[in-house]
């Protein structure tokens, strides 16, 4: 009947752990768990920083207020360092008795009397170790507890593996995020920004020697200021998510382009044709090369004439952005340099699984193309 109770409870952990994906909350759950399964009045968890130190120490069953009492984390010294060193358990009636009971112990930390120690092993690593004391129904713990504690260590160590994939994934959400970002933010408003401090301090050189020619860069450095805060706006609408999903890729571009319209005072040519539904990552990408393409089209090319195609069916997805402006030369090494936009639509049609390719040439207008099969 105790053994059934103790599988239960067991069971019962680590569903409630699995449902955790942060590092932290995962460490408190297993080391409150542990000190409940073995019926301890104090329980650690222990996390090794690689260093001879612990990148985690996470204890149950004290006060906040010991806690802080306590001072900084304890280093690997002791049976605490000596759970990391074998994939052994130990436990004894008397901690205070055992030869590596010493070192780190504050005045304030509570006495302790019966221990029981399990390593938390993940393959051929020992990745954390439990730390329980002061069993509350005996003098001692028991081989059950031992057993089960073990048991227990095992799911702990998935657990931690699993909790520390997700922080992992999530950091590397954040870098691309960043990059994306860096990415967006191109460099037409660097370029106006640097244009406008050149004019301030040209300006501001012109006004001990030439009243009006001073007047005349304050009036290019106001101008640039507006631009720039232009272009930032026009970024701000671009990084704003649409509801790409709910209404579709063809809904969206068409506001867009509505908007484009309206605010540039140009006419843009739409034309949607197919009836299929492309996977919203596709469509997302879709649209932000989109976005780039028209940026470009009525920023740099100087155009009369754009035009947008969108054709989704059952082979896949194609888009074609074309204008009549000045055209440049795609492959010039210079020109990528200079323009992260045409870099950034090649890394979001990779991303979508498509190609992209960019028909231009001096003074022959451009049109950029995505393919993204079915």
């Amino acid at each position: 009947m105790a053994a059934t109770r103790a599988t239960d409870a067991l069971s019962d952990a680590v569903l409630a752990i699995a449902a955790e994906h942060g590092v932290e909350p995962v460490l408190q759950k297993l080391v409150d768990a542990a000190r409940e399964l073995a019926d301890a009045r104090y329980a650690a968890v222990g996390v090794p920083d690689g260093d001879g130190g612990f990148g985690r120490f996470i204890t149950s069953g004290m006060s906040d207020e010991l806690i802080a009492s306590l001072g900084a984390l304890p280093r690997q010294h002791g049976l605490l360092g000596a759970m990391l060193e074998s994939d052994v358990a130990y436990r004894t009636t008397d901690v205070r008795r055992d030869p590596r009971f010493r070192g780190w112990w504050p005045d304030a930390h509570p006495s302790m009397s019966s221990f029981l120690g399990v390593p938390i092993v993940s393959g051929d690593a020992i990745v954390g170790a439990f730390y329980l004391t002061d069993k509350q129904t005996g003098k001692a713990f028991s081989d059950d507890d031992q057993a089960l504690i073990e048991k227990f260590a095992a799911h702990a160590a998935l657990a931690i593996e699993n909790a520390r994939l997700h922080e992992r994934s999530r950091e590397l959400n954040i870098v691309e995020e960043r990059n994306r970002l860096a990415r967006e933010l191109h460099d037409a408003v660097t370029q106006k920004l640097f244009g406008l401090v050149l004019a301030a301090e040209s300006g501001a050189a012109l006004l001990q020697r030439d009243a009006t020619g001073a007047g005349e860069q304050l009036q290019k450095v106001r101008e640039l200021a507006r631009e720039a805060m232009d272009e930032l706006r026009s970024v701000i609408v671009h990084l704003r998510p649409h509801a790409i999903e709910a209404e579709g890729l063809a809904v969206a571009l068409a506001k867009h382009v509505d908007v484009l319209r309206r605010a540039h005072g140009r006419e843009i040519g739409l034309e949607v044709t197919g009836d299929a539904i492309a996977p919203a990552a596709v469509e997302d990408e879709a649209f932000r090369i989109a976005q780039e393409a028209l940026h470009n089209a009525l920023r740099h090319a100087g155009a009369h004439d754009i035009g947008v195609r969108l054709h989704i069916g059952d082979e896949g997805l194609t888009l074609a952005v074309s204008d009549d402006g000045v055209g440049f030369e795609p492959d010039a090494p210079a020109v990528r340099s200079r323009r992260l936009g045409l870099t950034t639509m090649s890394e979001r049609a990779r991303a979508a699984g498509g190609e992209l390719t960019i028909d231009s040439s001096p003074g022959a207008g451009t049109t950029v193309s995505l393919r993204v099969p079915a």
